[in-house]
């Protein structure tokens, strides 16, 4: 059940006037249609987004702001026919939906991020559970059967959910080709999924450690290791990566950056040029955003935060650099987006979790889970339809003769 915030009755009152100024001036200068309570419409016109209870719907909003936007989702306050068109058209126009005065004011009303999501090792361990340890089952109806939870590559857009795991096998061949991947390699995995690249790796013939926060993650990957009869060249370790010791001729890390905290880039990549051998190359695929969108909202606590993926935050291009320039010896040599490519992954996902709500309900996730799920699948599928997020793969060598500057 998505309770609504409590505060005290004239704050509220002034709260949602004011939200339902700022919402409705937005909305009508939006190319989309906002139909209120069934009869009243807003917007330049565009894909509908029905807002049956306007009374509750601003209320959130002048409550919790962004969060309130996605909690109103949630109770089923408003619905959209094209749930993925009408967030595009928001996320295309980010800029828009706070009037200026308030976007310098950001400090003042955006909500903060708690202390407790910081991603200390303690707090990466409670970050990474509420999501990966959420059921393995879950995961496995809407992914296909390599299990990849990643952006695939395909050879051509549109896609086809009987295409996804031939692309999402193109992703990792190319991450593993670019790290140089093969016979006798030593190579470490940040973040081991369910395993399907340190079989493939293991494939070649490389010698896999791959660590993981994720206790249900890592019972599903070794047994899938198990199965393909690689358990002897892969070792699975629940460990957190500023743990890992050794060196390796190769490093892979498939969007695992965004759950490092910003606290934490410089630690990540200190890491990264710490256990990479001579000669090694890192190979990382890692969601972006823009840069000056990372500045504006680097301390802001979103729905994402509340909801989905507790302590993450998105990096741009530019701060790699920044940091990698910074704190190690680290270069970045190659990137490619692809970011089209996960907004139809996305898109498949979604397709299929909508096609299985029975077998969700059957997990045990009610409607109102369901209805998270499916604005967090749609929600990002904009982000990467609009442009205002893409997906890099890079590659990373480490500069010869390079001093650290502290």
């Amino acid at each position: 059940m998505v309770t609504r915030p409590r505060a005290s009755r004239v704050t509220s009152r002034l709260r949602t006037a004011l939200a339902e100024r700022i919402v409705r001036r937005a909305l009508a200068r939006l190319p989309l249609r906002a139909r209120l309570a069934g009869a009243e419409d807003i917007g330049l016109g565009g894909p509908l987004m029905d807002i049956r209870d306007p009374d509750a719907f601003f209320a959130r909003i002048g409550a919790s702001g962004l969060i309130g936007f996605g909690e109103s989702y949630m109770a089923g306050e408003w619905d959209a026919p094209d749930l993925v068109a009408v967030l595009t058209v928001l996320a295309d126009n980010p800029a828009g939906l706070v009037p200026a005065p308030l976007q310098r004011l950001r400090p003042l009303w955006a909500l903060r991020r708690p202390a407790a999501q910081l991603n200390t090792p303690e707090g990466s361990r409670d970050n990474i559970s509420h999501h990966y340890d959420l059921s393995n089952e879950l995961f496995a109806l809407f992914l296909d059967e390599t299990l990849s939870y990643s952006s695939a590559v395909f050879r051509s857009l549109p896609a086809t959910q009987a295409l996804l795991p031939a692309a999402q096998h193109r992703k990792i061949d190319r991450l593993l080709d670019a790290a140089g991947v093969g016979e006798g390699t030593r190579l470490l995995e940040i973040g081991t999924g369910w395993g399907e690249l340190a079989v493939r790796a293991a494939a070649r013939g490389a010698r896999v450690v791959s660590v993981t926060l994720s206790a249900e993650q890592r019972e599903l990957a070794r047994t899938r290791i198990r199965e393909a009869g690689f358990q002897d060249r892969v070792d699975i370790r629940l460990c957190d990566y500023r743990q890992v010791t050794g060196d390796y001729d190769a490093i892979v890390s498939v969007e695992m950056i965004e759950a490092v905290g910003e606290e934490f880039w410089p630690v990540y990549f200190r890491t990264l040029d710490r256990l990479l051998a001579p000669g090694g190359r890192v190979a990382l695929q890692a969601i972006t955003m823009p840069d000056d969108r990372l500045r504006a909202s680097r301390s802001t606590y979103t729905w994402i935060h509340k909801y989905i993926f507790p302590g993450g935050l998105l990096p741009s291009t530019e701060a790699i650099e920044r940091v990698t320039t910074g704190h190690t010896r680290l270069r970045t040599v190659r990137r490619t987006g692809y970011g089209a490519h996960y907004a139809e992954t996305l898109r498949l996902w979604r397709e299929r979790f909508t096609e299985r709500s029975a077998e969700v309900d059957a997990l045990g996730f009610d409607a109102v889970f369901r209805r998270m799920w499916t604005f967090y699948l749609a929600y990002s599928e904009a982000g990467f339809r609009s442009g205002y997020l893409d997906v890099q793969q890079l590659l990373l060598t480490r500069e010869p003769n390079h001093r650290e500057t502290p």
